[in-house]
């Protein structure tokens, strides 16, 4: 599956909105709508609420997440924000602030 990059170097400000998944490894500030996966690689920065599928965090969120499916915090992960899924996980190591809602 082809996935949309946000390459380490770029920032992007305004709304993105993709029907692939995203790949995060520059900065996002606004809003991040994605019908798949969005991934949050280590040293990727999103300053945006984010809706779409899974969700993957190695670097840092601020802003709220809403997934149809699971949050996953990795280990080195900065979120603050709250969290709208169906599943979450955090890793020993994340950092998060904010509330989780798991009754989607």
């Amino acid at each position: 599956m082809a996935s949309t990059v946000i390459g380490a170097g770029i920032t992007i400000e305004g709304e993105v909105t993709s029907d692939e998944d995203v790949v995060v490894l520059g900065t996002l500030r606004g809003k991040l709508v994605a019908k798949d996966a969005v991934t949050v690689e280590q040293g990727g920065v999103v300053e945006a609420d984010v809706e779409s599928g899974p969700v993957t965090v190695a670097g840092s969120i601020t802003g709220n997440i809403s997934s149809n499916d699971r949050v996953d915090l990795q280990n080195g992960a900065k979120v603050v924000g709250n969290v709208k899924a169906t599943r979450i996980t955090i890793a020993d190591g994340a950092q998060f602030k904010g509330n989780v809602d798991m009754d989607v």
